[in-house]
């Protein structure tokens, strides 16, 4: 279950105190960014909150219950915050869920191999009057550092229950698991939220911090030489840095051809399977118009795209990858000198890779950026992100139109366009939306995925997508069928239609009217159009290849394809963008700008390609 801030979505705070007791016990955790906070989030409730090992990631809030002893507790996850006195987007987004809402206890959870910088939060959230326990997260990395801390003297001093753990790998789990069900057995319920006065009354609390860690917290005065210090002298190396960057996504792309296309094809044929033993004979005696709905519109829609199942999982896993070890925020790293030549940051960079799941969570992201006009600016360049829907049409088309030796080179040209037209529309508007706000980035250690959570991570990618998916597939593909089986006035069909009255916009791109369609529909939702493709051309996923493949040559499909990328995003990228903004005039500017841009990228590449007779 999702709950939102007071602010950000406006729904799970602000509960009166007779709700609060109806829903029971509640639970607020609390951290620094890259604590791991949201890895003990996952690990307690089982869900498959998106946790990366770059700061800064947990933006919503996400809650779920859980059974502690013999009660039922609600656990919300706060955003990561450095201080309870700031007013910062995330500071200021747990300010108002403490003041609005009825929290029974805190957990808050500290990264033990930086105990000296995260204590000063723990002694402020002490002086909330809540009852808490304090989580000394990632202990494995503090053996390895030689740090040293008394837990049970520091629990004496604070007056609260301090614990060591590592939420990655479920070290000291039971002895967590214990502390937390004593917490929701002992705690009385609330009536009331932590009053704003006292909020507004917090002192910085660095030097009793330090007061409370001295002679119990020993860091060695050199630490030992890690293998992150030798992994970076080589990836973050100033002229070898970028290349090897650009190498690993080759070999992404690689990879994620080579396992997931044989995959795909046994997928395809038990789905032909299911429809020639099951569907088929199941319908034998509907009427004609029923039949054609359900086989060629519905069944060949959602098949189509379940096909491509297979691959976003690979692709998923494989990025998960990158993330959780650590090494996307040196890729942010990287980045930052050249984006902010146009504008942007790092951050901004790593907030373009997080649309390669999905937008609208890397244009939620953008909250980690404290001046407006930088947020707008690198909400302008997300939607431009080769999000998993649009991966799943550039999938099926370089794999119908190109050789298998070509295929992932083509893909990685589209990823490459991606940044590209990103970086171009950065350095459009940059003067339009200047800013100040410098970069202040935590490298973390270097970390060995866990392989659990690698594929609940890609399962949980590939499940949100589905239901995405769901959510507009079936609307879509019946309004497809409607278009292209029910005549319009006079003769041709309305899809016809309409595909005749934008000839003269699409043409000049090498878009068929057929194709126009599909897009027209996909501003919807992106998950659609190759749903919507197959229910035009009235075959299923194997029969829609064949028919492309006779439609269009390569550069008619790349230049689709380019359109695709860039033209209007999906209908709920661009109600984020409206919500994040808080800007009717910025979201359309957004809109037109995109579907203007696609058009010219698009004319330009296929006009050029026609000239040169390619």
């Amino acid at each position: 279950m999702t709950a939102s801030c007071p602010k950000c979505p406006p729904s799970g705070a602000g509960l009166s105190a007779i709700e609060a007791a109806r829903q029971g016990r509640r639970l607020a955790v609390v951290g620094l960014p890259n604590a791991g906070k949201s890895t003990f989030f996952n690990r307690l409730t089982g869900l498959s909150q998106r946790v990366g090992n770059w700061p800064g990631l947990t933006i919503d809030l996400a809650s779920a219950k859980v059974v502690l002893g013999a009660r039922a507790v609600e656990v919300v996850d706060l955003p990561g915050i450095h201080d309870l006195s700031g007013y910062s987007e995330d500071e200021a987004v747990v300010r108002e869920v403490l003041a609005g809402s009825v929290f029974d206890g805190l957990v808050v959870v500290v990264n033990g191999a930086q105990l000296d910088r995260h204590w000063r939060l723990v002694w402020q959230l002490a002086q909330l009057d809540l009852p808490l326990v304090v989580l000394v997260n990632m202990q494995d990395e503090m053996r390895q550092l030689g740090i040293r801390a008394d837990l049970d003297a520091l629990s004496a001093r604070l007056g609260a229950p301090v614990l060591a753990m590592s939420a990655r790998k479920g070290e000291n789990w039971p002895a967590v698991r214990a502390a937390l069900t004593q917490l929701a057995a002992q705690i009385p319920a609330r009536e009331a939220p932590v009053a704003i006065a006292t909020l507004d009354a917090l002192p910085a609390g660095l030097e009793e911090a330090r007061a409370m860690l001295a002679g119990v917290h020993h860091v060695p005065a050199t630490l030992p030489a890690t293998w992150t210090t030798r992994i970076d002298q080589l990836l973050l190396h100033p002229w070898l840095g970028l290349p090897m960057f650009a190498v690993l996504m080759a070999l992404i792309f690689q990879a994620t051809y080579l396992l997931g296309t044989p995959m795909q094809e046994e997928l395809g044929a038990g789905l032909d399977w299911v429809q020639a033993q099951w569907w088929q004979p199941a319908l034998a005696s509907a009427p004609a118009w029923l039949q054609s709905l359900l086989l060629e519109g519905v069944w060949q829609g959602v098949s189509t795209v379940l096909t491509f199942v297979p691959i976003l999982f690979v692709f998923f896993v494989l990025m998960a990858v990158v993330e959780d070890s650590g090494y996307l925020a040196r890729a942010a790293f990287l980045m930052d000198a050249w984006m902010t030549r146009l504008g942007l940051d790092g951050r901004s960079f790593v907030m373009h890779l997080m649309g390669f799941g999905c937008n609208v969570p890397a244009i939620l992201g953008t909250r980690i950026m404290r001046e407006r006009r930088l947020r707008w600016l690198t909400m302008l360049v997300i939607p431009f992100s080769v999000c998993s829907a649009r991966l799943q049409v550039f999938l099926f088309f370089v794999s119908t139109l190109f050789s298998a030796q070509a295929a992932p080179w083509v893909l990685l040209s589209l990823y490459l366009a991606s940044f590209l037209v990103a970086m171009l529309t950065a350095w459009l508007f940059k003067r339009a939306l200047p800013h100040r706000e410098a970069l202040v980035m935590e490298m973390p250690p270097y970390r060995l995925p866990v392989l659990t959570y690698l594929f609940t991570r890609a399962g949980g990618e590939v499940k949100a997508f589905l239901q995405l998916a769901s959510t507009f597939i079936l609307a879509g593909v019946v309004l497809i069928w409607a278009l292209t089986h029910l005549p319009a006035a006079g003769g041709p069909t309305l899809a016809t239609q309409l595909g005749e009255w934008l000839a003269p916009v699409l043409d000049p791109l090498g878009i068929h009217h057929e194709l126009a369609v599909a897009l027209m529909v996909g501003v919807v939702a992106k998950e659609i159009l190759l749903g919507g493709m197959a229910v035009i051309y009235g075959v299923p996923e194997a029969g829609l290849a064949q028919v492309i493949s006779q439609q269009l040559d390569w550069v008619a499909a790349y230049s689709f394809m380019l359109f695709t990328l860039i033209y209007t995003p999906c209908l709920s990228t661009i109600a984020a963008i409206r919500k994040e903004s808080r800007s009717n005039g910025f979201a359309a500017l957004s809109v037109g700008y995109s579907l203007a841009l696609a058009w010219c990228v698009a004319a330009l590449f296929y006009q050029g390609a026609r000239l040169l007779h390619l």
